[in-house]
């Protein structure tokens, strides 16, 4: 049987389940009936998922202050009501000019306000062998130009012995 879902924003069973499509990007929320009515959900047009996700301990005076503040971002003029519409910002200095915005909302989107993400271990391994071959080329050519040719010609063996231990990892 599956596991009921919990509120985003207070975790009771969540009833009311949203989601939202901004740039072929899905975002859910689950809320629960009280969460939902509290924050407004029976007018469509009234709410955007980064509104909802703002929790209401979050919902501070200093936070209402400092987004009056910002009513627009200086850089590109995007208005703040828009961005609590779209979820979208409109260049890179709205992340700090809507940060008090943006940290609660993404905190409520994501469980955390800082993306942990990794890389994964092939890419690691790939640009591990990248840093080697071209370290072995830069050796070989300095070996050439002081003419140090028995050194070069190790250089050369070795980057052979690379490329073909590269080429066998990326056919299995």
């Amino acid at each position: 049987m599956a596991k009921p879902l919990k509120c985003d924003l207070c975790d009771e069973s969540a009833t009311v389940h949203l989601t939202q499509i901004i740039n072929n990007q899905i975002h859910k929320i689950d809320l629960c009936e009280s969460c939902a009515e509290e924050k407004g959900i029976t007018d469509p047009n009234g709410y955007s998922l980064a509104d909802l996700l703002v929790k209401p301990e979050a919902e501070t005076e200093e936070l209402s202050v400092s987004l009056d503040a910002a009513e627009e971002c200086p850089d590109c003029g995007y208005p703040q009501k828009e961005f609590k519409k779209t979820g979208r910002l409109g260049c890179e200095r709205c992340y700090s000019v809507f940060a008090p915005l943006l940290g609660p909302a993404l905190e409520g989107m994501h469980k955390g306000d800082s993306h942990k993400g990794k890389v994964p271990e092939r890419a690691l391994e790939r640009k591990t062998f990248e840093d080697r071959l071209n370290e072995l080329e830069r050796d070989l050519q300095a070996a050439i130009e002081d003419e140090q040719y028995e050194a070069a010609a190790r250089y050369r063996d070795e980057i052979l012995e690379l490329k073909k231990s590269i080429e066998t990892e990326e056919l299995a």
